[in-house]
């Protein structure tokens, strides 16, 4: 995960040395801050990928034996757009900070992220 982190922030012209007294560290801020936001993207994303599996699970068999196969097939969540979904969510979230938020701003903004989804799931279940 680390490694694909690494490999799109160097694309995008991100420092990615790390610090020598705390190797999980990024030297440079900004990267560290993108560092935490991949993290949480990708935490959320599979949040909402368990979620729409769980979705999908909650059909009756009584329902799913009744449609084709393909049909079923496409009704199934497209992990693609999934991602897409989730990765704007991410993004939308994060769109409101500004430099003088610093990494508190970022773990409020994913603390927040995760109670939607824990709501969600919430909403979803019951």
């Amino acid at each position: 995960m680390r490694s694909a982190f690494e490999a799109w922030a160097q694309r995008d012209g991100h420092i990615v040395r790390r610090r020598e007294d705390k190797p999980d560290e990024y030297l440079v801020f900004e990267t560290q801050r993108r560092w935490v936001i991949w993290q949480a993207a990708l935490a959320h994303g599979k949040t909402a990928a368990a979620t729409a599996k769980f979705a999908a699970q909650k059909v009756p068999a009584r329902e799913q034996a009744a449609e084709p196969a393909d049909k079923a097939a496409t009704m199934a969540p497209d992990e693609a757009s999934v991602r897409n979904k989730v990765l704007n969510e991410v993004l939308d979230a994060f769109s409101d900070l500004d430099e003088s938020d610093g990494i508190e701003g970022v773990l409020k903004v994913i603390q927040g992220l995760k109670k939607k989804q824990k709501v969600l799931a919430e909403d979803k279940a019951g």
